[in-house]
């Protein structure tokens, strides 16, 4: 494979790395294995531009991102539109699409993995003209991601903490909205606190990460009309792993979802891959099943098959 990197360096963990170091073992890792490999180390502001000019070069070339949840989202949809395949390298807090990719947190175990792996078709889902990996989310999230960026943080923890204060400050008063909502052809108007639709059903664990990138549906969560009572219970119920037995949630499996809000007011927000937006009076949100090429590690069965080919005959 031919991989080019474009590296965040206001991303996470790089911001207190030796980019150039770092760089040079990303190098020795993917030659190793017989692949060509170069990369640049840009600001953040300048990822984007960066990821496009890499993604539109000629010749057959893997994508590679490194940053957080942003930067790998905004990756996703500039490769899935130039038709590359994308690699990712988990370098912010979360990490949630790397977590659903089954990619190692920690980025030389990712580099190895990668660089050993093979390229597969995953799922990518719209919102309207915005695509993501993870999910939007309306509602509680936008609301607590408003508040966290009135604080100020200058570390990976010090994020953590003002998201949980941010989180405090949400639940004293849970928001409420009218939601006239349209899945896989059948209507329904409700009012509530939040809606989430992810890129495929999350899975079994406290994080909102899915068992498998591939399955070709939306996960369409929606939380009731939530005061700070039932948004706590419904907090423990996620920490506890618990939540899908919470009555204030409901999960409906999908693909496409119509969403129309009514009431809806001017300074509303919605969440694409914990990026704010605007939130349109109308959102058609829709799973487009294969359409993304990523580098992913080699599953355990597939390591043993490549380890059995490669042995000599006796």
């Amino acid at each position: 494979m031919k991989v080019h990197a474009v590296f965040n360096r206001d991303g996470g963990t790089f911001r207190t790395m030796d980019m150039d170091l770092f760089t040079q073992a990303a190098k020795d890792i993917f030659e190793k294995h017989g692949h060509s490999f170069q990369s640049e180390v840009v600001a953040g502001k300048d990822v984007v531009k960066a990821l496009k000019r890499v993604a539109t070069e000629a010749g057959a070339h893997v994508l590679m991102a490194g940053g957080g949840d942003g930067t790998i989202s905004a990756a996703a949809d500039i490769a899935w539109k130039a038709k590359v395949p994308l690699a990712v390298l988990p370098a912010g807090t979360m990490n949630l699409f790397a977590r659903a990719l089954k990619i190692p947190l920690e980025l030389n175990a990712a580099l190895e993995s990668l660089a050993s792996g093979q390229i597969e078709a995953v799922d990518i889902s719209t919102a309207n003209d915005e695509s993501f990996v993870h999910q939007i989310s309306i509602g509680f999230q936008p609301q607590m991601i408003k508040f966290r960026n009135t604080l100020t943080y200058h570390s990976r923890w010090g994020k953590r903490l003002a998201s949980f204060r941010a989180f405090l400050k949400a639940m004293a008063k849970p928001p409420r909205f009218s939601v006239r909502m349209t899945i896989d052809g059948f209507p329904t108007e409700r009012t509530v606190s939040a809606i989430s639709v992810s890129n495929n059903p999350y899975g079994q664990t406290m994080l909102p990460v899915p068992d498998d990138v591939n399955k070709g549906e939306l996960g369409v969560y929606i939380a009731g009309s939530l005061t700070s009572g039932t948004l706590m219970k419904l907090t423990l119920s996620v920490i506890t792993g618990s939540w899908r037995r919470n009555a204030d949630v409901e999960e409906v499996l999908a693909k496409e979802v119509q969403l129309h809000f009514p009431h809806k007011r001017r300074s509303a927000k919605a969440t694409i891959d914990g990026e704010l937006i605007a939130l349109p009076k109308d959102v058609e949100i829709k799973i487009h099943a294969g359409q993304l090429k990523v580098l992913v590690p080699l599953r355990p069965d597939q390591e043993q098959d490549r380890a059995t080919d490669a042995a000599p005959p006796l």
